[in-house]
């Protein structure tokens, strides 16, 4: 019989189901609420990755820092590891280890590795990949409304709002089957639009296509509301009873007259005057932003500048209404809500609180005082490898590729006394490592996964791992009875999970009333569910928002530009994103053959008019440069991107690797990079004119 469970890749989260076949296994969609029984050429090909040839299935150890890797043991392998973090900790303290953690593993694994990093290691320094996706939506969201949770409400309410407003996404690409709903919504004479420096698969497929110039979007959003109080769009009731310093954002808006608007957006007076009104006169109305507006060194004002336009005309705590950040990753929500981020505990908590310490720290058996403080952020703690961390573990991630400036932090990784990666494949990063562990993937194990609506789903087991594979929670057993504690770090899923809900019990988000039963039973579980007896939360903000006022709250926000922009020597913009076929560091999608065959090699897409000014030709390999490096890659001429814009997808390792360029500065507040917009220039590769 097949076996019900979930895509392996984006926070859409699919149901699929998977019959074993051989060492492989066969897919097979099923109707589940977010997909509808649709699936993406991701999940249609996710099988090939079982038995792939390229698959780790020994562990791999370096015996000296110029040697090659060599198949070793599991006992060997971890005993290096655990003497490794011995040392490093005896030699220049606690906080020398860190670990990096994924937005792709479970919530059991999550919530285990945040604990073996504060009671097992006690070091500081734990973050995860999931900071460079939705950290700017989560600190918007928790100072606006009280609470990070990717949307708010499911995501069959899409087909309820009269109109729609995605800013920075495009979801046709990049996951495909949640389009379904889109298409609901326009069929029932719904209105999209969409805001994209590029005219996308999913701008061709709105009502209204905002062209704007990267990093302007909260100059957008202002222009938005001023068009919508000046034309009395607004609901003055919803902000009267509902929200607070409304006045503070009325006041900061005002500058932001239609015509300036215009000259710092590029989008025309028209296009904002209609988008407002569409917005303002819908009776139910969105606004999404995904990954364009979120990805900026002001990030959080940006969200915060949309949240604003959505709380002004009323559209918030009612179905088909609201605001929603469209998570990318498959559990960066719950990724970040048990513990990988690095000022976070489980359930939400926040580890400098006293109150939340003394609650973790009694579910944990240990004192308080015991837990280490709040550490770097995701890019901070790499950027410092080599100097006051000397020892790092990685779990479920490839930063050597997703890292801003990743030529800087390659060669940090390359400074480390010790390096051990946890992964299915040898990633980019893994070939550093000292010691290299083969870990299951998404169908060889048990546990839950907490998609973009916040619904709490189980993956289920459904095939058998190959021979020499391990889980990660069975590497943090180990690794915990080699340093003392192994009674604290269970390698069941179910033990785990058990503990988490315990653990999350009274916190924002509060899983106790989660068991596996109800997932299965009731086709997942929204959190917060503080019991079984619960009914868990599908919308939030219906009656108020958990504020201390019960409030939610507006921020004034003035546009700022990106920290770096054109200038004579970098004259144009560059922006990154991703493709239909591809996904993430392309650890696993650039091993599939099918995903290989559309989209095998990086491209940089240029509007016709700057190809013809620089004498680029369509498919003429081609340098972009920016303050951090270059990468190459074939030119892809199209009408649909902005004349001073580039576009780079990020998927892609060697001399086309995107991340070379993209820039570090960081959100003061989420601490995210500026991955979405920095100046760079393009010429033809000298490889290309030798060759001529």
């Amino acid at each position: 019989m097949p076996t019900e469970t979930h895509c392996p890749y984006c926070a859409l989260q699919c149901g699929m189901k998977v019959m074993p076949e051989g060492s492989s296994a066969t897919i097979s969609a099923r109707d589940f609420p977010t997909n509808r029984g649709g699936l993406c050429q991701k999940g249609w090909s996710a099988a090939e990755l079982l038995d792939h040839p390229e698959r780790l299935t020994t562990p791999l150890i370096r015996d000296r820092k110029d040697g090659d890797l060599r198949p070793g043991t599991w006992e060997e392998a971890l005993d290096r590891i655990a003497f490794e973090i011995a040392r490093s900790q005896s030699t220049y303290g606690r906080d020398s280890v860190g670990i990096f953690g994924g937005g792709g593993l479970t919530n059991e694994k999550a919530y285990a590795l945040g604990k073996f990093a504060r009671v097992a290691l006690r070091t500081a320094n734990i973050d995860y990949n999931g900071r460079f996706c939705m950290s700017s939506a989560a600190a918007a969201g928790i100072k606006a409304f009280g609470i990070d949770r990717g949307l708010p409400f499911p995501v069959e309410d899409i087909a309820l709002a009269e109109t729609i407003l995605l800013v920075g996404g495009n979801l046709a690409e990049t996951m495909p089957p949640i389009m379904r709903h889109f298409e609901a919504q326009r069929e029932a004479g719904g209105k999209l639009i969409v805001a994209d420096p590029r005219r996308t698969p999913t701008a061709m497929a709105a009502h209204l296509h905002l062209q704007l110039t990267p990093g302007t979007d909260a100059a957008l959003a202002n222009a938005l509301l001023h068009i919508a109080i000046a034309d009395g769009l607004i609901d003055l009731e919803f902000i009267e009873d509902r929200t607070s310093d409304f006045d503070a954002v009325r006041r900061s808006v005002a500058s932001y007259w239609p015509d300036r608007a215009e000259r710092i957006t590029g989008v025309p007076v028209r296009q904002l005057s209609q988008a407002a009104h569409l917005l303002g006169e819908a009776a139910t109305a969105m606004v999404l932003t995904a990954r364009g507006p979120e990805q900026q060194s002001q990030g959080v004002e940006n969200v915060l500048a949309f949240i604003n336009l959505t709380l002004a005309l009323g559209q918030v705590g009612r179905p088909g209404s609201g605001y929603g950040c469209v998570t990318g990753q498959g559990n960066g929500q719950g990724g970040r809500e048990h513990g990988q981020k690095a000022d976070q505990l489980p359930g939400y908590r926040k580890i400098d609180n006293p109150a939340h310490r003394a609650y973790v720290a009694a579910i944990w058996g240990v004192d308080p005082a015991d837990l280490p403080g709040p550490g770097r952020s995701a890019f901070e703690m790499l950027d410092d490898l080599g100097e006051s961390t000397k020892s790092l573990l990685v779990f479920g991630s490839n930063p050597v590729i997703s890292s801003p400036n990743a030529g800087s932090i390659e060669a940090k990784f390359r400074s480390l006394e010790f390096l051990a990666v946890a992964d299915m494949f040898l990633s980019e990063t893994a070939t550093l490592a000292d010691v290299v562990l083969p870990t299951t993937q998404w169908a060889e194990e048990e546990g839950t996964m907490t998609n973009l609506e916040g619904r709490v789903i189980r993956r289920q087991k459904a095939v058998e791992p190959p021979p020499g594979v391990r889980s990660d929670l069975f590497v943090l057993h180990e690794l915990a009875r080699r340093i003392g504690c192994p009674e604290k770090f269970p390698a069941e899923p179910t033990e785990v999970f058990a503990e988490l809900r315990l653990a999350s019990a009274g916190g924002v988000a509060d899983y106790s009333g989660i068991t596996y039963e109800r997932i299965e039973r009731e086709n997942g579980v929204f959190w917060p569910c503080p019991g079984e007896d619960h009914p868990g939360t599908p919308r939030l903000f219906l009656d108020g928002f958990p504020t201390a006022d019960g409030r939610a709250r507006f921020h004034p926000v003035t546009h700022r530009g990106p920290a770096e922009m054109p200038d004579d020597d970098y004259p144009l913009y560059l922006t990154t994103g991703r493709l239909m076929s591809q996904y993430q560091s392309g650890t696993q999608t650039r091993r599939v053959r099918s995903l290989m065959a559309t989209a095998r090699e990086p491209f940089v897409e240029l509007h016709p008019s700057l190809a013809q000014r620089l004498g680029i030709t369509e498919g003429v390999e081609v340098s972009v440069r920016t303050r951090r490096g270059v990468a190459q890659a074939r030119a892809r001429i199209s009408g649909n991107i902005r004349r001073d814009t580039l576009f780079l997808p990020f998927h892609f390792a060697g001399a086309g690797r995107a991340n070379l360029l993209t820039n570090p500065a960081l959100d003061p507040t989420s601490r995210m990079p500026e991955f979405k917009v920095c100046a760079a220039r393009l010429e033809i590769s000298p490889a290309h004119l030798e060759s001529l």
